[in-house]
């Protein structure tokens, strides 16, 4: 697997920090190079060895074909794009969602995941690429007050199993993840956030989490990120159209 991936340029979306991050560097580790892409945060971390930072908002045509050509010019070609640039809102029952946020939401983690498949699929069609898209579990299942995260990620799953049939004529394979709860800094921001509007104390509330799984823990970044790996590798070269629980057996 790490083999197939040396000398390999890797965009990643929502780079800067997490998840994506974490999938950046697992790259970087293994030999390949290219670009971490996000939107401009003092909270962004520096890009791995290897990779350029460049800026760049998911919702925005232009922005995202930018960032493909500033890669394409920089290393001359692109070879796995992760789209995972996502935004997680609150929780909210049905009676009290905010179609706002509605819409800023399914803009980054719909919107955003087409217009990336959209304006890198040149590129990765010369070099026969791979996608894999950042989905979650709730691509296939739902929890209360969670509507509008679970119909974006709906969405997204979507997405991918039509990308897959579009592009797979042209040798680009388009997977999906869905991570379970993971401990990144999001979700922990999360939990001390209900923790302090009088909800459960956020120690207790990660143990809940991972007494729900088989493993009896949480996955971990570096988890999903060796999942990312093996779906952008040719280890997984005849797999497209696929969504990949990375969740400890939590189903």
């Amino acid at each position: 697997m790490q083999s197939s991936l040396k000398g390999k340029v890797v965009l990643v979306t929502g780079g800067g920090r997490g998840l994506g991050h974490a999938i950046a560097t697992a790259f970087a580790e293994i030999g390949a190079l290219g670009t971490v892409a996000d939107l401009p945060s003092p909270a962004r971390l520096s890009p791995p060895p290897g990779m350029m930072a460049l800026d760049c908002d998911v919702t925005s045509e232009a922005s995202v074909a930018a960032c493909v050509a500033a890669t394409l010019e920089r290393f001359g070609r692109l070879d796995v794009v992760i789209a995972n640039a996502g935004l997680v809102p609150g929780w909210r029952t049905t009676e009290n969602l905010d179609f706002d946020e509605w819409d800023r939401v399914m803009a980054v983690n719909a919107r955003g995941v087409a217009i990336t498949l959209a304006k890198a699929a040149p590129a990765l069609a010369a070099t026969q690429g791979a996608v894999v898209v950042m989905a979650s579990i709730n691509a296939y299942a739902a929890h209360g007050q969670q509507m509008l995260y679970t119909a974006s990620k709906h969405a997204v799953l979507g997405i991918v199993r039509s990308a897959a049939r579009d592009l797979g004529a042209q040798g680009v394979r388009v997977n999906a993840l869905a991570p379970g709860p993971i401990a990144t800094e999001a979700l922990l921001e999360r939990v001390r956030h209900r923790a302090a509007a009088g909800g459960t104390q956020a120690d207790v509330a990660l143990q809940e989490l991972a007494r729900g799984n088989a493993l009896n823990r949480l996955a971990t970044e570096a988890e999903v990120a060796k999942a990312a790996l093996f779906l952008a590798s040719d280890a997984a070269s005849g797999i497209t159209g696929v969504l990949l629980p990375v969740d400890a057996g939590l189903r």
